[in-house]
This record gives C-alpha cells, structure tokens and sequence, in this order.
C-alpha cells in the first residue's frame, strides 16, 4: 500500500500515512462505511448533495469532539443540500453514544473500523495506529472532491472558516 507524501505528526512525533491521497477537481473516492445501526453506508449514496467529510481520530478525544460539536452547530446555518459525515474508526456503539450524549443530531457519525478502507482510499490511515488522521474534505453534489485539509499537529483544530468558506462557494 502506497504512502501519502503529506507530513502530519501526533503531539510533535511524525506519523506515516498510508493509502493515496486524492486530489481536488477529481471524483472522490466511494468508500462503505458502518452507520451506528451497523448497516453499511456508501459515501456515493450522497451524490446530489454537497459533503462536508470531517475525519477524527476517535470523538473520544478533546480535539475530536470540539470538531465535531463545532461542525453539529455550523450545519444548522449550511441548508438542507449539504451533510456532514464525521468518520472515524470508533466502533458505531461508541458513536452512536456520543451523538447521544452531546445531542448531536446535526452531523452524521460513521466508522471506518471494519477493514479500514475509508482511510485507505483518502490516504488518512496512521500506520502503526488503526486511526485516521485529523482531516477534511469537501465534495460538490456531482462528487467531485473540491477541497481537503490535512491537519498537519493532529491535536490540533482544522481552520473551519476555510472549510465553511468553500461549502458555501460550491
């Protein structure tokens, strides 16, 4: 499996990233994810609408969590043609207990754990670790990926304005 060239570390120490990394003004990757209710999901099932995708390590961390909520709050402003999809490799029972607990209802929650292919497909697998890497990509209604943000000190936020920037420019 290929490695991305991006140079992301974790609290300072660089990680390796495996998988390839996409490229803006190509189609994004399809990859079948794991709902909370264990049913699969594809990510092309979307087509139609804009995509905020938001990848996390786990939502039970500090960074992961404000992401998340942060994102749960801007959806209510996006309108009805854009989803947001948090992905992460928590198991959906731990997933489906953090929306639960912070009232998320906004974001979509989807695991990556079963073979890892969603991090695979967008380069985002930490090596070594079984977590993606801090990341967000934006995806027109036609499916082709407009945008992505690898977060270079994974503990650290994404520049939301950014991203809330290109979502309303598509």
């Amino acid at each position: 499996m290929p490695q991305t060239a991006t140079q992301v570390t974790m609290k300072g120490n660089p990680v390796t990233l495996i998988g390839k990394e996409p490229q803006t003004g190509q189609s994004a990757p399809d990859a079948t994810l794991v709902a909370n209710d264990l049913s699969e999901f594809k990510l092309s099932s979307l087509k139609g609408k804009k995509v905020i995708l938001s990848v996390v390590p786990s939502l039970d961390t500090g960074i992961c969590d404000l992401q998340t909520k942060r994102f749960n709050k801007e959806a209510e402003n996006l309108g009805k043609d854009v989803v947001i999809i948090t992905i992460s490799m928590d198991l959906p029972f731990a997933q489906k207990r953090w929306c639960g607990a912070t009232g998320s209802k906004n974001v979509t929650t989807l695991s990556d754990h079963r073979d890892g292919k969603f991090g695979e497909s967008y380069g985002m697998l930490i090596k070594g670790l079984r977590l993606l890497a801090r990341s967000i990509f934006v995806v027109d209604a036609k499916g082709v990926l407009r945008y992505k943000q690898i977060v270079s000190e994974i503990t650290t936020e994404p520049n939301y304005e950014e991203v809330l920037q290109t979502v309303k420019k598509i």
